[in-house]
């Protein structure tokens, strides 16, 4: 018999941890055919909601926020880049030279929702930003994107110059912020569990099999 969950996939599309998270929770999913039927929605949160126009040095921007030296970040990228490649995901760090604000990204992933094209959205924007090094605050990226997917990119470019889906985007970002999400990756599953960061596909597959088991005998 198939287990229903939902799962609310909490992230940023700057944020190289939710790309291996995704990649981490798709492989453990696949694990899981059969057994459990998902309902994924993919959830906004900013890194850095006050990002300026231009972005910044991602390097300086590191050392700003975190206290980390060029070296540390240096091995910070390798190791996200090799964590990646193991399962999958292509980071040409070298591309990736600031980091940007990303609200209209989310606006736009909050429009797909209801075409059943959110997963490919979220899944283009990461490789635009991590693979291809491209900038996601610029509506001719975001456009692109949503068009690779299949996504009329005439209602994307319509949506991004408004402010559509402004103020849903917000309060999202607010509830979740105020249930006590500090940090992304999370992964909320049926409402009630919870998943913190790039997690390695069989931490997933075992938890989304306990609480498959649980709900299945508590419905």
């Amino acid at each position: 018999m198939t287990t229903s969950l939902k799962i609310d996939f909490v992230s940023d599309i700057s944020c190289p941890w939710c790309a291996i998270g995704l990649q981490s929770l798709e492989t453990a999913l696949s694990r899981l055919e059969g057994e459990v039927e998902v309902h994924m929605h993919f959830q906004p949160f900013e890194l850095n909601p006050n990002m300026v126009a231009e972005g910044e040095d991602i390097t300086e921007h590191l050392a700003k926020k975190y206290g980390s030296t060029p070296k540390q970040a240096a091995a910070a990228r390798e190791n996200i880049r090799a964590r990646g490649e193991a399962l999958g995901f292509t980071f040409n760090m070298d591309k990736r030279g600031r980091i940007y604000n990303t609200f209209d990204a989310h606006r736009l992933l909050h429009w797909a929702e209801d075409t059943g094209l959110q997963p490919a959205l979220k899944k283009a924007l990461f490789k635009a930003y991590f693979t291809d090094g491209k900038d996601p605050s610029q509506h001719a990226v975001l456009v692109e994107a949503a068009e690779s997917v299949g996504l009329a990119g005439d209602e994307a470019q319509a949506i991004l110059a408004g402010d559509d889906y402004a103020d849903l985007v917000r309060e999202q970002e607010q509830f979740y912020l105020s249930a006590g999400i500090q940090s992304v990756p999370a992964v909320v599953i049926n409402d009630r569990h919870l998943i913190s960061g790039g997690q390695p596909p069989e931490v997933f597959e075992q938890a989304l099999r306990q609480i498959a088991a649980e709900t299945a005998s508590h419905p």
